[in-house]
């Protein structure tokens, strides 16, 4: 749940706390991170330690512009924390069938996830110190949108899935971290298949189309959740990943699981 604290009016929170320190470019930690991301896929500490050491460069200038929005104020006084939105299944449910919200109940349900073990694992990167600015708030909405990107975009939580959905996400929000990850693993991919699937054209069309996309982490998630979900993806100008379906079937006609391939990489 929302911790009750933190006080999420305009008036209450500076756009930067003064504390905030910029963060540095550091590749060769990324590359050291990305390392041990590959040792363990399900340490998502790394990812996060890869974020801080390739930041991105017109993030504070793209934050302050959203918050000081009409849409942004819009938002943040309907959305101030959408873990507790994302979690609430209940409330998800009694949307139509057919719609997001449905979608997105279903996938995180079948893949055992929540919004709120994403917000740990961030907890743990951080020590759990918030910095109660509003340029954090438009982070969080970055991070706690990834799952949903997964559903609108079609991209699975296998290895390619998860390097295009970083792929899209550069393509909304160019942080370079985003394109490192989704290549270098795209690239250990081919080392480890040694087949012909498209892994990097795949890779390629998501950094396309989220280019095409509004930034999801600026849409009103409420009534994104409502909508139909072959009608939010035409308004979004998500069309289907061809190159990412046909790896698939590439890899299957090979005998190999998609699902199962950051586990034999590593």
């Amino acid at each position: 749940m929302m911790d009750m604290n933190h006080d999420f009016s305009r008036a209450a929170r500076p756009m930067f706390a003064p504390d905030r320190v910029r963060p540095r470019f550091r590749p060769f930690k990324a590359m050291r991170h990305f390392r041990n991301l590959i040792a363990d896929k399900e340490d998502t500490s790394q990812v996060f330690h890869i974020f801080e050491a390739l930041p991105r460069r017109n993030f504070r200038v793209e934050a302050q512009a959203f918050v000081e929005s009409d849409a942004g104020r819009a938002v943040m006084e309907r959305e101030p924390y959408l873990p507790d939105i994302l979690d609430d299944h209940e409330r998800l449910r009694a949307m139509p069938e057919g719609s997001v919200a449905h979608a997105y109940c279903d996938f995180m349900e079948s893949e055992g996830l929540s919004a709120a073990g994403l917000v740990a694992e961030y907890d743990r990167f951080t020590g759990g110190r918030p910095y109660g600015d509003w340029m954090e708030w438009y982070a969080n909405r970055n991070r706690d949108t990834h799952d949903l990107l997964h559903v609108l975009t079609g991209y699975g939580r296998d290895a390619l899935g998860e390097q295009c959905v970083l792929a899209f996400t550069y393509g909304q929000n160019p942080a370079p971290a985003n394109l490192f990850i989704a290549y270098a693993g795209g690239l250990n991919l081919k080392k480890t298949t040694k087949s012909d699937a498209p892994v990097l054209k795949a890779i390629k069309e998501a950094r396309k189309l989220g280019r095409a996309c509004p930034r999801i982490s600026e849409q009103s998630i409420l009534d994104l959740l409502a909508e139909p979900l072959e009608s939010a993806r035409k308004r979004l100008n998500i069309t289907p990943p061809v190159y990412y379906q046909e790896a698939h079937r590439r890899l299957r006609a090979r005998g190999i699981d998609p699902y199962d391939l950051l586990a034999k990489a590593a």
